[in-house]
């Protein structure tokens, strides 16, 4: 069965919620650098890991379908001959609340565009053509080390990262078309005495210290299950917290503040962002780099433009200076395999 077909090929194995376009652009929002363990298994399809659980989603006009695939036991492993997991028997109340959960369907976004637009003409420009770009609820430790992974980094290199991370420390869950998954490592995982080593090993770099390091400074202090509490703290106080760790500074402790705490005000403050607003919005902090005083001052005017949900605002600009940022460098590469081709005598004649 082909994911693309399975809403009507097999309709005992998915489930929908009502989830119009201006609430929510799966192909938008997976793929805009929030999190990165999902993947475009077929059009229109993106299949990744939820709550420990192997996902498959798509939209289908004004309704989101999903279908949630089973957990592998140890004879499942040894025998299945193919790499094509079952769906799982989970309950679907439970199902539907996981996902309200992960995209806060609870939060209206086309109210929030419609107060964002009255207030910033340049984001009203923006919004025609990227709807339904809201922020995703991700679990704290996966959010944390995830954002620890992007310093220095790019999208591709990031999810390549993280893929290795979760095979070589996280619990395998199943095998799909061919794929194997698994969640994301454990806070008792990444705190091995070889946990540095290995991640050099992977290909983490310097990154390797500060993802062994934080994990050790955590599970040593406020705890896993002391950072999600960090949820019902003031913004000021989580983001001092988090940039106590180990390789986590100003942008990735907003990261984390906005994606897993809860913090809606918290604008994380990338070259993207430090560009869009100096050259659109024209705000003068900073010279040739982003200083913390410049940054502190990027996040502030935009909390006072767009208001207590400003990091959700912040998230449709990014996304949409990063599809446009792909797309130019989309057509530079075609342009570059055109000309290849052209001194290689194998362009159009």
């Amino acid at each position: 069965m082909k994911l693309r077909d399975a809403p009507s090929a097999c309709p005992s194995l998915w489930r929908c919620l009502p989830c119009p376009p201006a609430e929510l652009r799966l192909d938008l929002v997976l793929s805009s650098a929030q999190s990165f363990r999902w993947w475009e298994s077929s059009p229109g399809a993106w299949t990744g890991v939820l709550g420990e659980r192997v996902w498959t989603l798509r939209q289908d006009r004004d309704r989101l379908w999903y279908t949630v695939y089973g957990e592998e036991d140890e004879h499942e492993e040894e025998e299945r001959d193919g790499c094509s997991a079952k769906a799982a028997k989970l309950d679907g109340a439970e199902a539907d609340g996981i996902l309200r959960d992960y995209f806060q369907l609870d939060v209206g976004l086309s109210a929030l565009y419609r107060t964002w637009e009255a207030a910033d003409p340049l984001f009203c420009k923006v919004a025609k053509d990227f709807p339904g770009v809201r922020v995703l609820r991700l679990d704290p430790i996966e959010c944390l080390f995830s954002f620890i992974c992007t310093s220095n980094n790019h999208i591709s290199r990031i999810t390549a990262m993280i893929e290795r991370l979760c095979q070589a420390f996280g619990r395998r869950l199943c095998c799909l078309n061919g794929r194997t998954f698994h969640a994301f490592p454990s806070l008792s995982a990444l705190t091995g005495t070889d946990a540095e080593d290995r991640l050099r090993a992977l290909g983490f770099g310097y990154r390797a210290k500060f993802v062994s390091g934080s994990a050790r400074a955590i599970a040593e202090g406020l705890g896993a299950e002391g950072l999600s509490q960090l949820r019902t703290a003031p913004y000021a106080e989580a983001r001092k917290v988090l940039c106590a760790l180990p390789g986590v500074g100003a942008k990735v402790a907003d990261c984390v503040c906005l994606l897993s705490l809860d913090k809606a005000e918290a604008v994380p403050v990338d070259t993207h962002i430090w560009h869009i607003a100096r050259q659109r919005y024209g705000v003068a902090a900073g010279g040739k780099s982003l200083t913390p005083r410049a940054y502190q001052e990027i996040g502030d005017f935009f909390r006072r433009l767009w208001g207590p949900r400003a990091g959700w605002a912040q998230a449709v600009l990014f996304c949409a200076d990063l599809r446009k940022s792909q797309q130019r460098a989309s057509s530079r590469d075609q342009a570059w395999d055109s000309r290849s081709q052209d001194s290689h005598g194998n362009g159009p004649r």
